[in-house]
């Protein structure tokens, strides 16, 4: 059996060979039936699947792009089980099966951290799921977990810099920032030496390179500059108080959902992990799963699959 997680903006798959995640944006005729087709084989014929991609704009409703997803990894895999938000396997569409990733992370490590809170960090957003009671997470939706702070929209990569800052400090001077798409978290955290170029797999919002130089320049447009006007160090200036913002939110967010579901310690996975367990104090998970971390929900399903093989609806 494998594990698959349909994002939005990223294809997971969780199979014998190990991790394999694929930029595969829905909103660009993503080529799912395909990719996942090349996964099948005479001992990997079965499939679990958690998703979050039809959220995506390019469907008119979150209903539409469960349809698409499932009739997609239905190609491929015909007798693929999808999990929902309500704890079990569906062979069919449902609504239920909209943004259900996270739970099936949840589901799997509940037993193991039961006092926790897991923060998953991904390309574009960062969940915040506390472990303390499952029974509380069944039937939650993005709209209700963004409500309760399980869901904050920001990753490591995509998140858009004027999504959480307004104004830097440049020379002395406070600077307004345009609201352009000019930069990213991921130029960012690229220029502050969070990530490698290689590990900056999404699209740059200029559609250039990845390399550092490349987003120092794409950080000055953020204030309509050059990078020969404000310099690398306006540029650091700029990734800093963006970084700042972004750690500020999720520790405080983290810190509201422990105090409120009494969770005593932190877990961290996905892309993000390792730079949250180091500023927020909690667990790498990586280091006891390794790579299955950055495809948390790929593979929970597939574990969650094989220990209740019998429970589909």
């Amino acid at each position: 059996m494998i594990g698959i997680d349909v994002g939005g903006a990223n294809v997971k798959v969780v199979d014998s060979g190990g991790v394999h995640i694929h930029y595969c944006p829905m909103w660009e005729n993503a080529p799912l039936e395909t990719l996942l087709a090349g996964y099948r084989s005479s001992r990997e014929v079965d499939a679990a699947v958690v998703m979050s991609g039809e959220l995506a704009d390019c469907f008119d409703s979150k209903v539409e792009g469960i349809r698409f997803i499932v009739d997609a990894v239905k190609a491929a895999f015909p007798q693929a089980v999808f999990y929902g938000t309500d704890g079990c396997f569906h062979h069919e569409a449902t609504p239920c099966l909209a943004a259900a990733n996270w739970l099936a992370s949840a589901d799997h490590l509940r037993k193991d951290w039961p006092g926790a809170v897991l923060v998953d960090m991904g390309s574009t957003t960062t969940d915040i799921i506390p472990l303390t009671d499952f029974s509380a997470l069944l039937g939650l939706t993005d709209l209700a977990r963004l409500q309760k702070g399980y869901l904050v929209y920001t990753g490591l990569l995509r998140t858009s810099v004027p999504a959480l800052i307004r104004h830097v400090s440049l020379g002395g001077v406070r600077t307004p920032v345009s609201p352009e798409y000019f930069a990213c978290s991921g130029d960012v955290h690229l220029a502050l030496g969070h990530i490698t170029a290689e590990e900056y797999t999404s699209d740059s919002p200029d559609g250039k390179g990845r390399e550092r130089e490349a987003a120092y320049r794409r950080l000055a447009r953020v204030v309509c500059a050059d990078l020969s006007e404000i310099g690398t160090e306006g540029a650091m200036a700029i990734a800093r108080a963006f970084w700042e913002e972004q750690s500020s939110l999720l520790k405080n967010t983290i810190e509201e959902v422990m105090a409120e579901t009494g969770a005593t310690e932190i877990i961290t996975a996905g892309i993000g992990s390792r730079l949250l367990a180091r500023v927020c104090g909690g667990t790498d998970i990586s280091e006891s799963l390794g790579s299955f971390s950055d495809a948390l929900p790929a593979f929970a399903v597939r574990e969650v699959a094989l220990r209740n093989a019998g429970c589909t609806g």
